[in-house]
């Protein structure tokens, strides 16, 4: 039997650390025995796992001050962690670091309908929001598929969207205002009630920035009136480009959908046991278009979608009758990741963007690698602004399969990037993509990235070794290219 590994820190060390979090936290906030720091291992993204030094749950932005001015003094590195249904590895601890958890910051501070706006703290669930706004017709836009779970710190780290995000857009065009605290200890506001604030807009430089740049304690959102009626169509495809153009085909007429989100066959015959949501599981591909607005924009809109998907080449149409059956239809969509679970033991999921004219030339491209890796994998993805979700399925007990996963993710990033597009649209690069930062950005490009992050945290104490790559990293990735097989991946601790 091996010798378990030693962690890379000193009982003294640990102790020390654990000590200046007690003089903050009450005693039961501070987290440092193995069974009780497992949780806090990964987040959504699993296959890469590792156990903190220590996690800490303030509970009040005065103590997060505190714990920063404590890391800086200690000079120990900190994760900041939300829900941990992020699917990047952007939360996964440091083996010598401290886990933040803002948990435990969960109120709604103010819900003003007339300004149509409500401050809240990191901890708040996404879909609380909607659900306390509901009262006044009023909801908050961005959506993810984890919104009953996923936290709304989290969300401004990586710039989360949903299926509504082709109309009401991404997380940085839904907040007004992050109150954070810098690793200095310093209280800052960015951003403000206005539609515009004075100097830079540093506010959209650190929505998405993963935890790097400070720690959010207060967000200000944008409320939006909940839409008079919505319908939605769901189009059967009997090819999968077919279905591609016809995602292109609806924003050329100039039709933007209040959602427009595309599944081939193996998402739905995946999905359709699982919720049973009345999904075509013969289709090649589905397509969900929505509409919503007063009872007659949404009568013209469906009209208009349902003569370009007729003329795109869909097979069959069917129209929601009413709220009950619009839920339905997308239940399958939000209810994908959990449901990949029935038919395989594992799956990785990527998060390219791609221009959307090159969606079928994509989609026809992953086909191609299914055969190249000996992986099955299931394409559900925002089709309206072109950001792919594949999930890769595999078996991480069967030799070797989650490195062929890894490779599979890998090279479909990169064919995102020679056709236009970004290795990432929402789940952020975290550690699951940071290889990939080096096929997309140059050295110059990345140097700009590490001059922001010293900018605000010039001892990289705050989630280091996430979303940029080092030159050293980018040195040993090389020249080399997924499609010749030869990528060597970073030593990551792995599940």
């Amino acid at each position: 039997m091996n010798a378990p590994i030693a962690p890379p820190f000193t009982a003294a060390r640990q102790l020390q650390v654990v000590e200046a979090l007690r003089a903050i936290v009450p005693p039961q906030c501070v987290l440092f025995n193995e069974e009780d720091t497992r949780p806090y291992e990964c987040d959504g993204l699993s296959a890469y796992r590792q156990l903190p030094m220590v996690v800490v749950l303030p509970e009040n932005e005065a103590q997060i001050v505190d714990i920063l001015n404590a890391c800086r003094r200690l000079d120990v590195k900190l994760v900041p962690r939300g829900a941990g249904t992020g699917l990047s590895g952007g939360a996964m601890p440091i083996a010598d670091g401290i886990v933040l958890s803002t948990a435990r910051l969960n109120r709604i501070l103010k819900l003003d309908p007339y300004s149509r706006t409500a401050i809240v703290q990191p901890g708040v669930r996404n879909l609380a929001i909607s659900e306390a706004a509901a009262a006044h017709q009023l909801s908050y836009a961005p959506d993810p598929s984890s919104q009953i779970a996923c936290t709304i710190g989290g969300n401004v780290a990586e710039n989360s969207g949903g299926v509504h995000c082709l109309k009401y857009g991404l997380t940085v065009h839904n907040v007004l205002r992050v109150r954070m605290v810098t690793i200095e200890g310093e209280v800052v506001e960015l951003g403000g009630a206005s539609l515009d604030a004075p100097g830079l807009d540093l506010l959209a430089v650190f929505i998405g920035s993963e935890g790097m740049l400070g720690v959010v304690t207060e967000v200000t959102v944008k409320l939006v009136p909940k839409p008079q009626q919505a319908r939605v169509i769901m189009a059967s495809f009997d090819d999968v480009v077919k279905g591609g153009n016809a995602v292109a085909n609806i924003i050329a007429a100039g039709i933007i959908p209040a959602g427009l989100e595309m599944m081939d066959k193996t998402s739905s015959r995946m999905v359709e046991p699982f919720v049973k949501a009345g999904y075509d599981i013969d289709a090649e591909a589905l397509l969900l278009c929505e509409s919503d607005g007063t009872a007659d924009e949404v009568e013209e809109e469906i009209a208009r979608m349902t003569e370009v998907l007729t003329g795109s080449g869909a097979t069959a149409i069917a129209v929601s009758r009413d709220e009950a059956e619009r839920l339905k239809f997308w239940s399958g969509r939000k209810n994908a990741f959990p449901a990949a679970g029935r038919i395989s033991p594992d799956y990785y999921c990527m998060d390219g963007t791609i221009p959307r004219r090159q969606l079928a030339a994509v989609l026809t491209g992953i086909t191609r690698m299914e055969t190249k890796y000996g992986l099955r994998c299931a394409n559900v993805f925002h089709a309206g602004d072109g950001n792919l979700h594949p999930l890769i399925l595999f078996d991480a007990n069967q030799p070797d399969e989650l490195h062929r996963a890894e490779l599979f993710g890998a090279e479909i990033l990169e064919l995102c990037v020679e056709v236009g597009g970004t290795i990432t649209g929402e789940h952020g690069v975290g550690i699951e993509k940071i290889n990939s930062m080096c096929v997309q950005f140059s050295p110059d490009e990345r140097e700009v990235f590490f001059a922001v992050k010293r900018a605000f945290d010039a001892a990289f104490l705050l989630n280091p070794d996430k979303a940029i790559p080092s030159l050293h990293r980018c040195a040993e990735y090389g020249k080399m290219h997924v499609s010749r097989g030869n990528i060597k991946f970073p030593d990551l601790p792995r599940f």
